[in-house]
């Protein structure tokens, strides 16, 4: 560690580096994050759950691991967060539901598990909205997580919580999990690197059903190299999982591709939503331009790619899709008025369709995936927005309790990210442009199925053409 440098200011495999060093303890590191929580998350709303005694108890089982040597795990006294979408037994786990306040989960999530046999800490469980459903974080449990760019924002969703603790600095880097872009909103609204993986990537095991198939866990990270070690450590499958990513080959890891030089790509810039009549604003547009720009100052072959893949009907079926999801929640029926606006009417949707009607869009989402799929198969890498408006203020969702209204704004806002939910690609959110207010924008990569390589890779030599890590938010030092 060099002078000056607070151990914040290291990224997680600086961390990991330090405490194989003995430069850093993993108990330093993880009281450091939980004092960064005490005098930031009150005025942010980063976390649900802080778990100090927990994480203290196995900072000192790391340092045992550390004087007793022999095979390290990677990220060995690292400290994370998991999202509190995810059971963490023996910890209070909420979803972000006021129903849920005070259950604790019995079991872990396949995530939890693997990210601890890397040797991450977690300090706590993130703020995550009810159920994960908004792209934006808010409930009656804590409040919003708001942007620590500008706090009358906020920090997107559903993985918002995750976000604004890295972005604060708690947290080097954070697990989140995308259904429709809850890992890349919130990345791009935060100036912070975040990839949804591929379908079959990372197990939802054991509990999770998605019967959609939309949703996966995913990293949260300032740098590319941070997220694809994450990555690294989640990343494979659970016997059962009805499906499978093909690995990286032998010897091979998604960090390693991080250093590895990308070559000339063809990338093609992908500006057509399902939704009807949707626009970028001034801001949003110069970033996707800026980033188009980019990356042919790079060497790499930028055209657009042809329109008329999105009609009517695909965003008709994922609606139907994503209401049938909240059909599953367990949510008894005296207490189903106790849900938020948006869930109760989620639920309802959900409950109204025939299984006729579930089964037509499933099947009608399944035929688009292979069409889109084959039809962009000639570019290495798609760009795309994340969001066709910069963060929005505190309340623009729902602050009308309208359930319907609400769902209808977040369908504007988000109009790009959910396709390559169904599609199953994977995406990431690069951040690589800020406003003139300084308010971080992210532009959406999207690769090939089973292609994240590709997708770091170039992130990577983003990443080195136009640093992001020496930015932060007022509060930073």
């Amino acid at each position: 560690m060099t002078p000056g440098t607070q151990l914040h200011d290291l990224t997680a495999l600086e961390q990991a580096a330090a405490v194989r060093a003995r430069e850093a303890s993993p108990t330093e590191l993880v009281e450091h994050a939980l004092r960064r929580i005490e005098a930031l998350d009150p005025g942010l709303g980063a976390f649900l759950t802080v778990t100090p005694e927990r994480a203290l108890t196995a900072a000192r089982r790391a340092e045992q691991r550390l004087r007793h040597g022999g095979d390290l795990p990677p990220l060995l006294g690292v400290p994370t967060a998991i999202k509190d979408l995810n059971n963490t037994a023996g910890v209070r786990t909420t979803f972000g539901s006021a129903l849920f306040a005070d259950n604790v989960a019995t079991v872990d999530d396949h995530v939890v598990t693997a990210l601890a046999a890397a040797g991450t800490i977690s300090v706590g469980k993130t703020n995550t909205p009810e159920f994960g459903f908004p792209c934006y974080t808010d409930n009656v449990l804590v409040g919003p997580a708001r942007c620590p760019w500008d706090r009358t924002r906020l920090a997107g969703g559903s993985s918002g919580g995750a976000a604004v603790a890295v972005a604060a600095g708690m947290l080097p880097f954070a697990q989140g999990s995308d259904g429709g872009g809850s890992i890349r909103i919130p990345a791009g609204i935060n100036g912070l690197f975040g990839i949804k993986p591929s379908r079959g990537r990372v197990s939802n095991a054991p509990l999770g059903g998605d019967v959609t198939g939309f949703g996966t866990n995913g990293p949260i990270a300032r740098s590319v190299r941070d997220a694809a070690a994450m990555l690294d450590a989640m990343a494979g499958p659970v016997p059962g999982d009805a499906t499978w990513a093909p690995p990286p080959p032998p010897g091979e890891t998604f960090l390693g591709y991080a250093d590895r030089p990308v070559g000339r790509l063809r990338i093609g810039r992908h500006l057509e939503s399902p939704m009807p009549g949707v626009s970028l604003e001034p801001e949003v547009r110069a970033a996707f331009d800026d980033a188009s720009r980019l990356l042919e100052d790079l060497g790499h072959d930028v055209e657009d790619v042809p329109g008329g893949l999105l009609g009517p009907e695909v965003l008709a079926a994922f609606e139907r899709a994503w209401t049938l999801s909240a059909t599953l929640l367990p949510v008894p029926a005296e207490r189903v008025g106790e849900l938020r606006p948006l869930t109760r009417e989620l639920r309802a949707r959900g409950l109204a369709l025939s299984a006729q009607s579930a089964m037509e869009a499933l099947t009608a989402l399944r035929l688009f995936s292979r069409r889109f799929i084959q039809a962009t198969r000639s570019f290495d890498v798609l760009l795309a927005p994340v969001a066709t408006m910069t963060p929005r203020p505190l309340g623009w969702f729902d602050a009308d309790g309208d359930g319907t209204a609400d769902f209808e704004r977040q369908k504007r806002y988000a109009a790009f990210t959910a396709v390559f939910n169904v599609t199953g690609q994977p995406a990431a959110s690069v951040p690589l442009h800020w406003t003139a207010e300084g308010l971080p924008v992210g532009t959406m990569l999207v690769g090939r199925p089973a292609d994240e390589a590709t997708l770091i890779a170039l992130s990577a030599q983003l990443e080195v053409a136009r640093p992001w890590a020496g930015r932060h938010p007022a509060g930073w030092d």
